[in-house]
């Protein structure tokens, strides 16, 4: 499975589902969103996992499973049996690391064998990991990793489409693998560690064109075990929930009780296609609190717009709005969402060999 290809589900509700496997990290990037280190507790814990996974049916299972962390390769067994257990499904499994252990001479065996039953493997680099881990590490492990099959990408971060940064460590990754390893581009947020020393910006804050939701497609499961609806990671780190961004806990849902409630509920459906910004003002919210985000996860409060959203999407027609939402999303294609959710000016180097020209979509233009 190539990036590409991953990206380009990212819009089909429960096409995808998040895991978190741990919020321990031997790492301790400045920018971190989780503030993962070695003393973090929270776990969801191998039994639940397991267990949630094997709910997993060939006619109901997400297309694919994302294994993250923290780092989810500290526990590389885990991380082995729970792609195997999607596998049986027929579900395909990505793997996101922050490479630790390319700092050795070679991968370690169970690291490596966790890896190779992954149909994807994504590394984290940016200035901030490689404090941590040297480049050239991460390059001589990605290596190892191609030739054993598995097909690989970067998660680069930077502070925007200016950082140098990103200008020297794309054309770096170009020039020692050419069109073999893609990458996504980010922008750090401040959120985690980050937000100790970088100001807030939330993607379509005060967007007045009231864009969809991508990122309430696919379910996350967090820390503690509880499935949210969104991958924000303030939303991810809020307790208790908002009612509406709850899907269930592993310990007590099945993966068919938690796509049913994400596609089923009136307000993720009108979250996913038109926005929480233009859902609330449809029904007199004319300027929530907390922008784009913030309106998103203070919804509850708003009686009227949780009472029109229930009176206008739980049938057929909030239905076939949320799948053409996401079929209009798809066509799209990958390097048009990240336009938008990631760093624009480097979108295409999510599928290399495709035009890097602007697109407008149906969905609110180019970003």
């Amino acid at each position: 499975m190539e990036l590409a290809e991953l990206i380009g589900l990212r819009p089909e509700p429960c096409a995808g589902l998040l895991v978190t496997l741990t919020r321990r990290c031997p790492l301790s990037c400045a920018h971190c969103s989780t503030s993962s280190t070695m003393d973090s507790k929270e776990e969801p814990g191998s039994a639940r996992l397991l267990g949630f996974f094997r709910s997993f049916r060939p006619d109901d299972r997400p297309d694919v499973t994302l294994l993250t962390g923290g780092e989810p390769l500290l526990l590389p067994g885990l991380a082995r049996e729970l792609a195997l257990a999607a596998h049986d499904a027929g579900s395909r499994v990505a793997l996101l690391s922050g490479m630790f252990f390319a700092r050795g001479p070679r991968i370690p065996r169970p690291i490596m064998r966790a890896i190779t039953t992954a149909d994807h493997f994504s590394a984290s680099l940016d200035a901030h990991h490689e404090r941590e881990v040297p480049r050239a590490d991460v390059f001589r492990a990605i290596r190892t990793i191609l030739d054993a099959g598995v097909p690989s990408s970067l998660h680069l971060v930077g502070s925007g489409p200016d950082d140098p940064y990103l200008a020297d460590i794309t054309t770096a990754v170009r020039r020692t693998f050419g069109d073999t390893v893609p990458m996504l581009v980010n922008e750090v947020r401040s959120v985690g560690r980050a937000a100790d020393w970088l100001r807030a910006t939330q993607p379509g804050a005060g967007d007045p064109r009231g864009l969809p939701c991508t990122m309430a497609a696919w379910p996350v499961v967090a820390f503690d075990g509880t499935v949210i609806a969104c991958c924000n990671q303030r939303t991810v780190d809020t307790r208790p929930v908002p009612a509406h961004l709850r899907l269930g806990h592993i310990a007590d849902d099945d993966w068919a009780a938690v796509r049913r409630r994400s596609l089923d509920s009136p307000e993720l459906r009108l979250i996913r296609a038109i926005g929480p910004t233009r859902l609330r003002a449809r029904y007199g919210d004319v300027e929530p609190r907390g922008g784009y985000c913030g309106g998103c996860r203070t919804l509850g409060q708003h009686r009227e717009t949780v009472a029109g959203a229930e009176r206008d999407a739980s049938g057929p027609v909030g239905l076939l709005l949320d799948q053409l939402t996401a079929q209009q999303q798809r066509a799209d294609g990958p390097v048009a969402l990240l336009r938008r959710y990631g760093c624009a000016p480097y979108a295409h180097l999510v599928a290399p060999g495709q035009s890097a020209g602007p697109s407008t979509t149906a969905t609110g233009g180019t970003r």
